[in-house]
């Protein structure tokens, strides 16, 4: 059986002093070419080390209200992949409750 890969692609171009101006990724699997990003978290998790590594960028041009959206569906989506990861019911909503708090505190419309 042959070893199947799947290829993720980010570009990110950067001003004279190294911050991001355009995100874009690629994710053929997915049917995603060159589509443009505000933002992006990307963590890999790093056995040898017991660590996770993480990068976090976005745009200059990316605004603040879309970036409280951003981080509270980010958020969202981590308490479900939590749940399926460990199916630790109690501590999922307790995660939900705080999503919840995190976008009554910043008045962020549900959708």
């Amino acid at each position: 059986m042959a070893n199947l890969k799947s290829k993720i692609t980010l570009n990110v171009e950067l001003d004279e002093n190294r911050v991001p101006e355009k995100i874009n990724w690629t994710a053929e699997d997915g049917g995603i070419t060159n589509a443009d990003a505000k933002a992006m978290m990307l963590s890999v998790w790093d056995s040898a080390a017991q660590e996770s590594l993480r990068i976090d960028l976005w745009t200059k041009d990316m605004p603040v209200d879309e970036m409280k959206v951003f981080f509270h569906q980010t958020l969202v989506a981590m308490s479900s992949t939590f749940n399926r990861a460990t199916q630790d019911e109690k501590m999922t909503a307790t995660m939900k409750d705080f999503c919840d708090y995190f976008a009554e505190k910043l008045e962020i419309n549900k959708k």
